[in-house]
């Protein structure tokens, strides 16, 4: 059979053993605001885990979107104000940087057992990190080590998984899609994964909110440096006159991103004196990360984002242009 991680599989199947053996109880912990492939790899990580006879469940900071909440199946899985910690250990999914999984669970676990994930400026923060910058998604991370050790994957987990790949590959169109992608997901369809009825939650449910939000959005871009670059913004404004919550924000990015010409989207996002900023490129090249590093944040070559506090659209839009021209003048002169 083929092996896709053979080396970290290893290394894997030593940390699970660790855990079975210690009677571990484990918390698996995923980033604010969870997208597809947070919740994927966090329920794929607690099934897993409890297939291994771990006691382990799922927490975030934050509520899952409501278009995610059909992949849960029956995965313990609650929010952080619901948690108590008794003699957990921690396992962080998807999170570039501890602090993503919130204060709270920052207080909770001021040290980190294991760190699961594919962003590139990842800090490699706890005592064990599987880090691998090349994966699509931490979900095929997961799918990877699950196949090489031949860990039974249910249908559950393999939905999970299935849609955390589908999402961070934007369907399987951006350019960190690999054979070994295609490869995972047809074995996660024979473990039961089906692709349309993903399809139907994460797309065809969409609120009316959301679409008037999006509509909002649409009406504020702006091209800047010979437009090479969009940028769009949504204020709080924006959510009280349409009624849409910060998770119908998700995604907008990539419409600025899908303009002719516009090498890099950006989302620029109010959230009550703070900036929420999102960057999307076409191209690997343009390392949208190292613009999101200089305020904080990271990411994705092709994908980031940051966070800033004490901030406005007014005062720090300007601040993020100039360091986008200096990336595009780097790049270009080069």
């Amino acid at each position: 059979m083929k092996q896709f991680y053979s080396n970290i599989s290893t290394q894997f199947k030593s940390i699970l053993s660790s855990l079975v053996e210690g009677q571990k109880k484990v918390a698996v912990i995923g980033h604010m605001r969870p997208d597809g492939d947070c919740i994927g790899s966090t329920v794929a990580m607690v099934r897993l885990l409890r297939s291994q006879g771990v006691q382990a469940i799922g927490v975030n900071q934050d509520v899952v979107p409501d278009n995610l909440k059909s992949f849960l199946g029956d995965t313990p899985f609650i929010t952080a104000s619901e948690f108590e910690n008794q003699d957990h250990v921690a396992i962080t999914v998807d999170c570039a940087d501890v602090k993503r999984i919130g204060k709270a669970m920052n207080e909770l676990f001021p040290k980190i057992f294991l760190n699961i994930d594919h962003h590139i400026s990842n800090k490699n923060y706890a005592q064990h990190n599987i880090v691998i910058g090349t994966a699509s998604a931490t979900t095929e991370i997961l799918t990877g080590l699950a196949l090489d050790l031949e860990l039974a994957i249910d249908a559950t987990s393999a939905q999970a998984l299935y849609v955390g790949i589908a999402t961070d590959t934007g369907q399987f169109c951006y350019s960190s899609t690999t054979k070994e992608t295609f490869e995972m997901v047809q074995s996660l369809l024979e473990c039961g994964a089906n692709p349309a009825a993903a399809a139907n939650d994460l797309y065809e449910n969409e609120s009316y909110a959301r679409i008037q939000l999006i509509q909002a959005f649409l009406a504020s871009l702006e091209m800047h440096l010979d437009n090479r670059v969009c940028v769009g913004t949504v204020t709080d404004a924006m959510y009280k006159q349409t009624g849409a919550t910060i998770d119908d924000a998700d995604g907008l990015v990539d419409y600025a991103r899908s303009i002719k010409g516009v090498e890099i989207g950006v989302l620029v996002e109010e959230r009550s004196g703070a900036i929420k900023g999102s960057l999307r490129s076409k191209d690997p090249k343009y390392r949208v990360d190292q613009i999101a590093q200089v305020f904080g944040g990271g990411g994705h070559a092709c994908a980031a984002g940051l966070n800033v506090s004490d901030a406005s659209i007014e005062t720090f839009k300007p601040k993020l242009l100039s360091e986008i021209t200096n990336q595009l003048t780097k790049i270009h002169s080069a």
